[in-house]
C-alpha cells in the first residue's frame, strides 16, 4: 500500500469534523461527506461547522459534499456515522472504493438485533476491506482546537497501522498502534454506558467518592467482558479502555455523562434525546451489552442498573440502593 495522502470521511458531526481538521492539518487531501445540506454549505463558505462544532475555525482545504460519489476515490475512508447506522452507511457506499483502502471505525457502540460489534458488522457488509478502529479519550471540540490529545488505532497490520500514523499524525495528535481491535472496541462501547451511570451519580449529587468507586469497579466490569470477548486487558488499560473511560465519566462535556446528569435529576430518556440533535452512544449500546453480558455469562451489575434507569422507568434511589446493598465481596 502506498502512502495515504486523500482521506475520505463518513459523518460531519463534532467528531467527524474534528477527524477532517486533524487530517487537514496534517496535511491530507480531505473530503469530508455530510447528510445536511446546510452543514455542507456552512463548511465550505465560512469553513465552520454551525450546527455540530460551532465556533471552530476549520482548515479551508477541507471539503465537504452530500454526494457519496465523491468519495470513490479516497486513499482511506473514515466512518464516524453512529454506530447503529453503520451498516446501512456500508450498504449505501458498496462498491464504491477501490478493495485496497481502509476503513477506519470511529463510531463506540455495539448493533441492536445483532449484538455485533463495528469491525463485525463491517466483516459483514465490507469484508474486502482492510479495518481500523481508532478509538480513545477525545472530546471533539478540544481536538479540533488542537489542544493535545492522544488515542489508540488498532489494526491487525503494522505496516497499515504506520501509514494511518503518518496520514493523520501531529504533535498535537498522537495515535498508538495496537493489534487489538477488539479491545479497542469493547473499551469506547463500555465506557459509554459506564459514563450514563457516572453521570446518574452526578445528577443525584452523589460526590466525588461515588464517580470515583463507579470508574473502578466500571473497569472491572470492562475487563471482564473484553475478556470474554477476546481482548487484551493490556489494551483496555490504555487510551482506548481507562483513558476514554476516565474522560468521558470526568466532565459533562460527555453527551453520555449528560444524558445521565439528567436522569440523575429526574428527566426520562426519550424527553432529553428528543431535544438533542447529537446522538449519546450509551443510550443504545446498553441493553445490548447487557444481552451480551448475559448470554456470555458475565456479572455487569452497573450496566444492568442503567438499563433498568433507561428502559424500565425504574426509580432512581431504589436502583442506587441495590447497587449499595450488594453483598459485600474481595475486590
Amino acid at each position: 500500500m502506498t502512502a495515504i495522502e486523500t482521506i475520505g470521511i463518513v459523518g460531519a458531526g463534532a467528531w467527524g469534523t474534528a477527524l477532517a481538521q486533524v487530517a487537514a492539518k496534517a496535511g491530507r487531501n480531505v473530503i469530508l461527506w455530510a447528510r445536511e445540506p446546510e452543514v455542507v454549505g456552512a463548511i465550505n463558505t465560512a469553513h465552520e461547522n454551525t450546527a455540530f462544532l460551532k465556533g471552530v475555525a476549520l482548515e479551508p482545504a477541507i471539503r465537504a459534499t452530500n454526494t457519496l460519489a465523491d468519495l470513490a476515490q479516497v486513499d482511506a475512508l473514515f466512518l464516524v456515522t453512529p454506530a447503529q447506522f453503520l451498516r446501512a452507511t456500508l450498504a449505501q457506499l458498496g462498491g464504491l472504493l477501490p478493495k485496497t483502502a481502509p476503513l477506519v471505525l470511529c463510531s463506540k457502540g455495539i448493533e441492536q438485533g445483532t449484538g455485533l460489534l463495528m469491525t463485525e458488522v463491517c466483516n459483514a457488509v465490507a469484508g474486502e476491506h482492510p479495518l481500523a478502529v481508532l478509538s480513545g479519550p477525545t472530546f471533539a471540540a478540544e481536538v479540533a482546537r488542537g489542544l493535545p490529545t492522544a488515542i489508540t488505532l488498532a489494526c491487525e497490520d503494522e505496516d497499515l497501522g504506520t501509514l494511518l500514523t503518518d496520514a493523520i499524525g501531529l504533535p498535537t495528535f498522537r495515535p498508538y498502534w495496537s493489534p487489538d481491535l477488539i479491545g479497542a472496541e469493547v473499551g469506547g462501547a463500555v465506557k459509554n454506558v459506564l459514563a450514563i451511570a457516572c453521570g446518574i451519580a452526578e445528577g443525584r449529587q452523589l460526590g466525588e467518592n461515588a464517580r470515583a468507586a463507579l470508574i473502578t469497579r466500571g473497569f472491572a466490569e470492562m475487563l471482564r467482558f473484553g475478556a470474554a470477548k477476546g481482548a487484551n486487558a493490556e489494551t483496555l488499560s490504555g487510551l482506548c479502555g481507562l483513558g476514554d473511560l476516565i474522560l468521558t465519566c470526568s466532565s459533562t462535556q460527555s453527551r453520555n455523562m449528560s444524558l445521565g446528569q439528567a436522569i440523575g435529576q429526574g428527566r426520562r430518556m426519550q424527553d432529553i434525546l428528543a431535544e438533542r440533535k447529537t446522538v449519546a452512544e450509551g443510550a443504545y449500546t446498553a441493553p445490548v451489552l447487557q444481552d451480551a453480558a448475559q448470554k456470555l455469562g458475565v456479572e455487569m451489575p452497573i450496566t444492568d442498573a442503567v438499563v433498568q434507569l433507561l428502559y424500565h422507568d425504574a426509580n432512581v434511589d431504589e436502583v442506587i440502593g441495590a447497587l449499595l446493598n450488594r453483598p459485600f465481596r474481595a475486590e
